[in-house]
């Protein structure tokens, strides 16, 4: 088991690596923001969680992906499905596939949800390269 970046590190240095996780994982440059929400997004989700060995970013991508479609958040698995294209972790192929698989599992209308936004985020992907 790997350690948690939580440590006695000092809070601009857990923001930095925040903000530099939250720019690899989401493909384009994430400046800092204001606000409690943000410092946890920042400082929590992206500089220690993110930021943890044992899983790729692709594996974190994957189990996020299955998440959001279970829970029913399709526009956030939109900008996930995105970023997954833009850095090269999923290709259009896999995303069908993960689009069917899911329909298994958390349900036909949903999975269905899944496939067709997947298709759009192909379609925005390929319009951008």
């Amino acid at each position: 088991m790997t350690r948690s970046h939580m440590s006695d590190e000092a809070p601009e240095e857990i923001r930095k690596r925040g903000l530099r996780r939250m720019s690899e994982v989401y493909g384009w440059e994430v400046g800092d923001g204001p606000g409690d929400y943000f410092a946890h997004t920042a400082d929590q989700v992206f500089g220690n969680v993110w930021a943890r060995e044992g899983l790729t970013d692709r594996d974190r991508r994957l189990l996020l992906l299955g998440a959001l479609a279970a829970s029913n958040n399709i526009d956030v698995a939109e900008i996930q499905a995105g970023a997954a294209l833009a850095n090269g972790e999923l290709t259009p192929e896999q995303l069908e596939e993960i689009g069917l698989f899911l329909c298994y599992y958390v349900g036909w209308p949903q999975g269905t949800k899944m496939h067709f936004m997947f298709g759009e985020a192909v379609k925005k992907h390929r319009k951008n390269t």
